[in-house]
């Protein structure tokens, strides 16, 4: 037993490390003095003398204390209350109650106020991992069970503790909601002043941020004068074209025909007449709007980006569930940042995605990698040179591309094409060595098997260079092969690239389209070897959910879920089959989680019992309701053979 705690000790230094404390806890006692007397008292026998938490430390102002156990069978003990039972057996033998113990004790002897206990048993690949909150009084709030400890990293504690404990909103979610209510307020009045389609209402808001980037030099919002000669859309208009080269979009084709998606601020009568009830025109009035809940905003804060990420997304949301009205499926922010995670993406990467709707994907990429370096040049280099995409739907394209300019992105090298029209040999020759990708969904047919979701991913995987990486979002049918063109093409993916694994998500990904998804991700170039293990992986419960009036969001538990996937995916833990199926496969198979999975969980001894127990009483109960011939028993008399 004590060769298996040790294993475990191991373990949890191991998550400790994944969650970048490990330098904050120490095991056995602690270097902080106050801590360390108290535990001179802190036996679980309760004779006065010392005792030792496996880990013991403080991460901001919190105490973070932990005990483990070997098996998960000692993870917990209860009284007849059903409250964590506090005798001294609980406390020596159960990881939950000894960790209880130690933190009440570290509240009663010292001035930390703010303790988190965690009882943590089992191994990687099966474990039980209960954190606690005990504060100033001694009381204690069970939390729920965690997969990793990277709640408790620098970074996240605050937000778990506001989220988890407090049940309060974090600032994020506080902004969020304001960002909902501007894009609302935004998306109604250019209904009502403006009369515009729902396509076009992204136009008019991307144009008009563009041409607020050209107050920097010299454009003045009190030039609108609602005059009919040179009318306020006329100038905007003006304002766009300079922005446009002053990003160096080019060649002029690229700039005239991104020009003409933005004609209707210049052409639209109704948002260049002043209105009677504002006072100014329309578009003066959305312009004002917008500098004051977005730009302002984008200029001071630090984390602009992703506030004007947020608001554009919000907005194109209104345009009807997700931007369905407009014909496309928007990729969730979390979902974007998960693939440059699965892609691991380097910051001299080439990143390429073909259908790119809003660039979503790419900017998430540019972010990432950019993140991944301090070398300004090479940052510059991303910007300008290492972000491709096509976009086959001209107003999606002229989105694309002004949502890259005002990211930051600095040449906005995207191309308005049709993607499978395009020789991949071609596209090859960009270099490109990562491919990113969320096509269009239920376009394909026996009659046209091409616009098949998995003849977009192996279009892509011809499209990156040999050994490039390539992650598809895409319905879970796709990998069913449903159709024989769609079991031609998967048996000919798997005869010139390899399939590492798919994921299955979340059924409210795309919350109110109706889709279940999946993330699979190849590798390009390489032929699939029949040895090869591939990875099955069921991440339904992602931590996210549906909330009302809101969509999609966010809960504590999402970044703990997010980090135990990607620990299981890059092999640094083993996960039950329930969660993660390594296997070979064929083209002819279901490459789904759910077509592999097979339950390989030891009974517990607790399971044991139960069983026999059930089985008995079942046995009993028969025999006393005159069927004991099921057991071979007549009459009460056992049948001799």
């Amino acid at each position: 037993m004590a060769k298996k705690e040790t294993r475990t000790d191991f373990w949890v230094y191991e998550l400790l490390k994944d969650a970048g404390i490990e330098d904050k806890l120490t095991p056995q006692g602690s270097d902080i003095s106050q801590i360390d007397n108290a535990l001179k008292t802190a036996s679980k026998r309760g004779t006065g003398k010392v005792g030792f938490p496996e880990y013991i430390g403080i991460v901001k102002d919190f105490v973070i204390v932990i005990e483990d156990k070997a098996s998960v069978d000692k993870h917990i003990a209860r009284d007849e209350k059903n409250l964590i039972a506090e005798d001294v057996k609980s406390i020596t033998d159960c990881a939950v109650n000894g960790a209880l113990f130690y933190g009440k004790h570290i509240i009663k002897n010292t001035n930390y106020k703010k303790v988190i206990a965690l009882g943590i048993s089992g191994d990687k690949k099966i474990h039980k991992i209960s954190p606690l909150f005990i504060d100033e009084r001694c009381s204690y709030e069970e939390l729920p069970e965690l997969e990793t400890l990277i709640s408790f990293s620098e970074d996240n504690i605050l937000e778990y503790y506001t989220r988890e404990i407090l049940k309060e909103k974090t600032d994020i979610e506080k902004q969020t909601v304001e960002i909902l209510k501007e894009a609302q307020i935004l998306h109604e009045d250019i209904r009502n002043y403006g009369n515009i389609e729902d396509k076009n209402k992204p136009l008019i808001v991307s144009g008009i941020l563009l041409a607020l980037k050209e107050i920097e030099h010299g454009f003045l919002l009190d030039n609108l004068t609602g005059d009919q000669i040179t009318t306020d859309g006329q100038k905007i208009y003006s304002q766009i074209e300079n922005n446009l080269r002053r990003a160096n979009v080019s060649p002029d084709v690229k700039r005239d025909k991104l020009l003409s998606q933005f004609s209707i601020i210049r052409d639209n009568t109704k948002i260049n007449e002043i209105n009677p009830t504002l006072g100014k025109t329309p578009i003066k009035y959305f312009a004002e709007f917008l500098y004051e809940s977005i730009y302002k905003s984008i200029r001071f804060n630090s984390s602009s980006e992703d506030f004007l990420g947020r608001f554009y997304g919000e907005f194109m949301s209104y345009s009807g569930g997700d931007g369905q009205s407009l014909g496309i499926v928007l990729t969730p922010k979390h979902i974007t940042e998960l693939f440059c995670d699965l892609l691991d993406l380097k910051p001299d990467d080439k990143v390429i995605d073909p259908c790119c709707g809003t660039a979503g994907f790419l900017i998430a990429a540019m972010h990432n990698m950019i993140n991944k370096t301090n070398d300004k040049s090479q940052q510059n280099n991303i910007r300008k040179n290492q972000l491709f995409g096509i976009e086959e739907q001209s107003y999606m394209f002229t989105i694309a591309t002004t949502n890259m300019i005002l990211r930051g992105d600095g040449k906005s090298n995207l191309e308005n094409k049709d993607f499978l029209a395009q020789n991949p040999s071609k596209l090859q020759l960009q270099g490109c060595n990562v491919g990113m990708m969320n096509p269009p969904y239920s376009m394909g047919s026996k009659a046209n098997p091409t616009l098949y979701e998995i003849n977009f991913t192996k279009h892509l995987l011809e499209s990156v260079t040999i050994d490039g990486k390539v992650a598809v979002i895409v319905p879970q049918s796709t990998f069913t092969g449903k159709t024989k063109d769609e079991q031609t093409i998967k048996e000919e993916i798997l005869k010139k690239h390899t399939l590492e694994g798919v994921i299955t998500l979340n059924k409210n990904t795309f919350y109110g389209v109706g889709t279940n998804p999946c993330i699979a991700v190849f590798i390009a170039g390489i032929p699939h070897s029949k040895d090869k293990r591939c990875k099955f992986i069921n991440f339904e419960n992602d931590g996210f959910e549906v909330s009302k009036h809101i969509g999609l969001i966010e809960t504590p538990s999402a970044k703990d879920k997010k980090q135990h996937l990607l620990d299981v995916w890059f092999d640094e833990i083993e996960a039950p089959t329930k969660f993660c199926v390594k296997t070979t496969i064929e083209p002819s198979d279901e490459w789904l989680h759910s077509f592999y999975y097979f339950n390989d969980e030891i009974p517990s001894d607790e399971d044991f019992r139960k069983t026999i127990a059930d089985y008995i009483t079942f046995e009993v109960n028969m025999i006393t309701h005159g069927r004991g011939y099921l057991f071979g028993i007549d009459n009460g008399v056992e049948n001799e053979k």
